[in-house]
């Protein structure tokens, strides 16, 4: 059964960091893209990072690029998210993603073939 377990969520002051991890239970972690997601309340879901499963290639929404990164490691079956430079609308629940694909970075939610449950990010004014 494949499981994406994300952590590092938790309430932070804008302008502060948080890292968040997702943790899978892949047998072939290396063979998949990842992605992070979020949804803010009231919001349809939205994607933020994306990262090949080599590590090479990676792409950002607008809205996160510049302080938002992404990184894996394949070792540990384990893709990274770094935010800095928090900002209040960037409160949501994180979703990590995985797609089997060959190569590149998927952006599309619908070409994801699993989800974590997600973790909340809240970051106060």
């Amino acid at each position: 059964q494949v499981q994406l377990v994300e952590s590092g969520g938790g309430l932070v002051q804008a302008g502060g960091s948080l890292r968040l991890s997702c943790a899978a239970s892949l047998r072939t972690f290396s063979n998949y893209a990842m992605g992070w997601f979020r949804q803010a309340p009231g919001k349809d879901r939205e994607f933020a990072a994306g990262i090949s499963w080599s590590g090479d290639s990676t792409y950002y929404a607008d809205s996160v690029k510049g302080r938002f990164t992404i990184s894996r490691d394949n070792a540990k079956n384990t893709v990274y998210l770094q935010m800095n430079s928090l900002k209040p609308e960037d409160t949501a629940i994180y979703y990590c993603a995985a797609a089997q694909v060959p190569l590149g970075v998927v952006v599309r939610g619908d070409d994801y073939d699993y989800w974590g449950q997600g973790t909340q990010v809240t970051v106060s004014s």
